[in-house]
């Protein structure tokens, strides 16, 4: 097998791990505020909107040591280990209990951060200028997979329950814990690239030095304040928020609806299979079409912004607005129109491929412009921290805000994160096209 066979082989590898450990977590995330609000025990006090905000929030102070402990360990094992505690979180939720729930969060956000930056590492250390969008693409449909299968298995095992029973939450949850320990080991089938393949010499003997502990955080802080990175900071700050409202509060929403029928708590496994479905779209499409990057980024990204603002808009028309925060029998409020499955679940499905829009795009432009400096893990950490942040926020203020105020606040912030987008595209651009000016 040529450099280049070896390299997607990667690609499709690191994809197919994270695709399985995502099935088991991000279904978790899906369904824990339900699971936890249907949980019959007086020695738990737990908020599922609580724990991902803990999450992200460790995350984001994370970011900080993420990078020296991929410089020091490597990527592969760095994601072997942080897939390992992701299980562990999983696990907890077969009996939890109010210490163990909130351990485990803040553990998981230690994890997350060093995980994420061995896959940014991994993705462009296995990609040149030519493929970093069909390998982004690639990754990010593979990993929406994700998506499906968990919430599928949420579905049918679901199907009818107005409770949740404690056998009902063990079976899902064991099941899930399996499948993300075998994610975590798919990690080791991933072959080191052939040095032809990597991003430039510089930065592999870099990763074999003893400084790069202390090379790729310097390197992290640097780029952090480049005025691209300043512009697409705004954007990669909006991902967080809609990442906290389709991951965690859509599907709670979904479930509280009394007027959906006692399939209410089914179709929050549904709603992360349509959204899936829109990422998994998104991702194959968008992706590949930076293969053939005639028009730029910018029409991807302003598809994004307007498929979110219809899906927003109909969620505004269709869900009750204390759905987020409404106790376990559910709300008897209604929105502006009689409620709708087949509405809700459009919007899912627009809520997904509106995300892979932006996230497709960002990978993009993230690895095109740091192509050089990726070889280093502590790139990662300009990506992660605005997400991170503001989905800690988001799921923060989801324990208290009605339905309409979390809408607004993705509206305007979503709407910025365009603009800023679109200006540090023309901004890379223009550079690229000057570099390429002056070396003729």
């Amino acid at each position: 097998m040529g450099p280049e066979g070896k390299t997607l082989l990667n690609i499709i590898i690191l994809g197919f791990g994270f695709m399985f450990m995502f099935t088991a977590f991000q279904t978790c995330g899906n369904i824990e505020q339900t699971v936890i609000k249907s949980f019959n025990s007086t020695e738990f006090h737990g908020s599922g909107y609580t724990s991902m905000a803990i999450i992200y929030g460790v995350f984001s102070a994370s970011n900080l040591i993420a990078p020296s402990v991929v410089a020091v360990i490597g990527p592969q094992l760095s994601m072997f280990f942080s897939g390992l505690v992701y299980s562990g979180y999983i696990a907890m939720f077969i009996h939890p209990y109010t210490w163990s729930f909130y351990t485990a969060s803040v553990v998981v956000g230690i994890a997350a951060a060093i995980l994420w930056t061995a896959q940014g590492n991994l993705l462009t250390i296995n990609s040149t200028d030519a493929t970093i969008g069909r390998n982004s693409g690639i990754f990010w449909a593979l990993l929406q997979f994700s998506l499906f299968f968990g919430n599928m298995y949420i579905y049918f095992a679901w199907h009818g329950h107005v409770h949740i029973s404690d056998e009902d939450r063990q079976t899902v949850f064991i099941s899930l814990t399996v499948i993300s320990l075998v994610g975590s080991f798919l990690f080791f089938l991933i072959q080191k690239p052939d040095p032809e393949a990597t991003p430039s010499e510089a930065s592999e003997s870099l990763l074999q030095t003893e400084s790069t502990e202390r090379a790729s955080i310097v390197k992290a802080l640097q780029l952090s304040v480049t005025k691209e990175m300043l512009l697409l900071s705004i954007s990669i700050a909006y991902t967080g928020l809609e990442l906290t409202f389709y991951s965690g509060v859509y599907g709670t929403c979904i479930g509280a609806m009394t007027q959906f029928g006692e399939d209410a708590k089914s179709l929050i496994g549904l709603s992360g299979i349509f959204i899936g479905l829109g990422e998994i779209l998104g991702g194959g499409v968008f992706g590949m079409l930076n293969k053939c990057n005639r028009f730029g980024r910018n029409p991807v990204v302003l598809l994004g912004l307007i498929t979110h603002f219809v899906a927003f808009y109909l969620i505004f028309l269709n869900i009750a607005s204390d759905a987020p925060i409404a106790p376990e029998e559910g709300t008897h409020l209604q929105a502006y129109i009689t409620p709708s499955v087949e509405v809700a679940l459009l919007c899912s499905f627009l809520l997904g491929l509106g995300d892979s829009c932006f996230n497709t795009q960002l990978l993009s432009i993230v690895g095109f412009m740091f192509r050089e400096d990726n070889g280093l893990p502590g790139v990662t950490w300009c990506a992660c921290l605005p997400q991170s942040i503001t989905a800690a926020l988001a799921f923060f203020y989801s324990n208290y805000l009605l339905l309409h105020w979390q809408l607004l606040i993705m509206v305007v912030v979503g709407f910025l994160g365009t603009l800023s987008f679109l200006v540090a595209e023309w901004v890379v651009v223009s550079s690229r096209r000057d570099t390429d000016y002056d070396s003729i």
